[in-house]
């Protein structure tokens, strides 16, 4: 040993080891506090997220519509759907250009198929989830979710 020392660190040696109680407390509050603050506005977004979802579906199922009228003339019929934009038709009307323009058939947030309709009701045709709750109408999570909200 070195003389003039000893085998003690020193009182600032010591004070520097770990966190006291009242140091884990103040975190343990202030975590507190930002939990009571943030978690409300995030445990909420769930409906608006999957609604937000649905929309950009919708979207992207119209433009491949748009892609496959310009290839072939037309949309496909009611009875074709959406699965047109996966797999050629084979009743008619075939399509002479077709083109793979969706990788697959997409399911809506809440599991369902889109409903497509050509002609559609609000529109030339109409691409549209019926919500949360499956049936037409509905307010909130339960409303319907289609191309004419684009």
């Amino acid at each position: 040993m070195i003389e003039g020392t000893t085998g003690d660190a020193g009182p600032a040696a010591r004070r520097t080891r770990g966190f006291t109680l009242v140091e884990i407390m103040v975190v343990v509050v202030i975590l507190g506090i930002l939990a009571v603050l943030i978690v409300p506005r995030v445990v909420g977004r769930t409906d608006e997220a999957r609604t937000v979802a649905a929309k950009q579906d919708v979207a992207a199922i119209m433009q491949a519509l748009k892609l496959y009228r310009l290839d072939n003339g037309r949309y496909p019929s009611t009875e074709q759907g959406i699965a047109a934009l996966v797999t050629k038709p084979q009743s008619d009307p075939v399509p002479a250009n077709w083109q793979k323009y969706l990788d697959r058939v997409p399911k809506d947030p809440w599991g369902n198929v889109y409903q497509y309709l050509n002609p559609g009701v609000r529109g030339e045709i109409d691409v549209f989830t019926l919500g949360a709750d499956a049936r037409p109408g509905g307010s909130g999570p339960d409303a319907d979710v289609g191309s004419w909200d684009l």
